[in-house]
């Protein structure tokens, strides 16, 4: 990680994680196990500036692009996997609606100023009729105007994060607009209530329930955007490169336990420890080599999206770094696990819970077979209009 470490603040911030991360790895393994959102450490980061750290400096705050991004969720995530993934949304969500300016001058300035404040936000777009947003799903969530008012109703699922955020940027359909919109709703609205669904073996700690929404009524105002797009959730843009971020740090933290065993365990059947077996270094070196090409690829595009002459350029890299490095990640753990061998599979162990964590990337937008659907579509486009492709 050294490696990407280019300017003091990232310095600062990386020390600063990590001290922050030590304590919370005291009882990630207990929280994840009973599947306790971490709202402690939440608030720890939020007292820290950590969750406002995308808000732009012409806004008034630090202006941290992906690059930063990246680097300090893998840091969080070294520690616990769980609470990077729940706050790591707090910088993707805002950092992308501060780079496209899509919102009014006036509710941007309002936005930063709630999260300098400490305010936490997350998008609340998945649906069970509709799956993943990605996918192009009309959402069954309906805003309908009453005068200057909006009325919703609707449940949302997997809305990570639910029991501490302040906001939650929900998409519906809007009736007299023809299409989907987002409405920046606040947690203290009149219908508006989280059921805790939220009971799964990957990610327990993450909060992802229901936000329910019944009879909500807002201000017009609230409605802060109308994407010209098809029905869906966000574009794969950089900023959604917090998730993969946080399942190379699952990968880190597995490695760095495999090389800490295999130096150590030494059973009486051979002289000294594990880690001078040949089957074994062979594995701990796929691991690095792995590891390696993963961080390089995540870093690569966050670069690239960070580069206003390059962003333009940017066709489906994000779908394809964040497919890269998950099932990087995955494959990590795996050969991890196999260094340590049956221990790995004990409840008091942190190799388990990296395997069960890891596997919930694959499941994370954008999914592996888009990723790839794109890219041969992408490939094999042109063909389309040649009279042999038709034939």
């Amino acid at each position: 990680m050294e490696l990407f470490i280019r300017t003091e603040q990232q310095r600062e911030w990386v020390g600063r994680l990590t001290e922050l991360g030590r304590e919370f790895a005291e009882d990630a393994q207990v929280r994840d196990e009973a599947g306790a959102y971490p709202s402690a450490q939440i608030q720890q980061l939020a007292a820290s500036g950590y969750t406002a750290l995308a808000v732009p400096e012409d806004f008034g705050g630090a202006g941290a692009g992906v690059h930063d991004m990246v680097l300090y969720q893998e840091t969080i995530a070294r520690f616990d996997e769980n609470l990077a993934l729940s706050v790591g949304w707090n910088l993707g969500v805002p950092g992308g609606i501060f780079e496209q300016r899509s919102w009014s001058s006036e509710m941007l300035e309002f936005f930063a100023k709630e999260l300098k404040g400490g305010a936490l936000v997350n998008r609340a777009v998945s649906e069970a009729a509709t799956g993943s947003p990605s996918r192009g799903g009309k959402p069954g969530t309906v805003a309908v105007r009453d005068g200057n008012s909006y009325v919703i109703c609707g449940r949302k699922s997997f809305t990570t994060g639910s029991p501490s955020l302040t906001y939650f940027l929900t998409s519906a359909w809007v009736e007299d607009k023809g299409r989907v919109g987002f409405f920046l709703l606040h947690r203290d609205l009149d219908g508006l209530s989280i059921d805790e669904t939220w009971d799964v073996v990957s990610m327990r700690g993450t909060g992802s329930h229901d936000l329910v929404l019944e009879q909500v009524r807002v201000d017009e105002g609230a409605l802060v955007e109308l994407p010209f797009r098809k029905p869906g959730g966000p574009a794969f843009d950089g900023w959604l490169l917090h998730m993969p971020a946080a399942y190379l740090g699952i990968a880190q933290a597995a490695r760095d336990y495999a090389v800490d065993f295999a130096g150590k365990h030494a059973p009486n059947s051979i002289k000294g420890p594990i880690s001078q077996l040949p089957n074994v270094r062979q594995l701990i070196g796929e691991i690095d080599l792995e590891l390696a090409q993963a961080r390089h690829v995540l870093y690569s595009v966050a670069d690239a999206h960070d580069d206003p002459a390059r962003r333009p350029h940017l066709g489906h890299e994000v779908p394809v770094a964040k497919t890269t490095v998950t099932n990087a990640a995955i494959s990590i753990v795996d050969k991890a696990m196999r260094v340590a061998g049956a221990k790995s599979l004990q409840r008091t162990n942190p190799l388990q819970r990296y395997y069960r964590n890891v596997r919930a990337g694959l499941h994370n937008p954008p999914a592996d077979d888009m990723a790839v659907r794109a890219l041969a579509d992408l490939a094999l486009g042109q063909l389309q209009d040649e009279p042999s492709a038709k034939n």
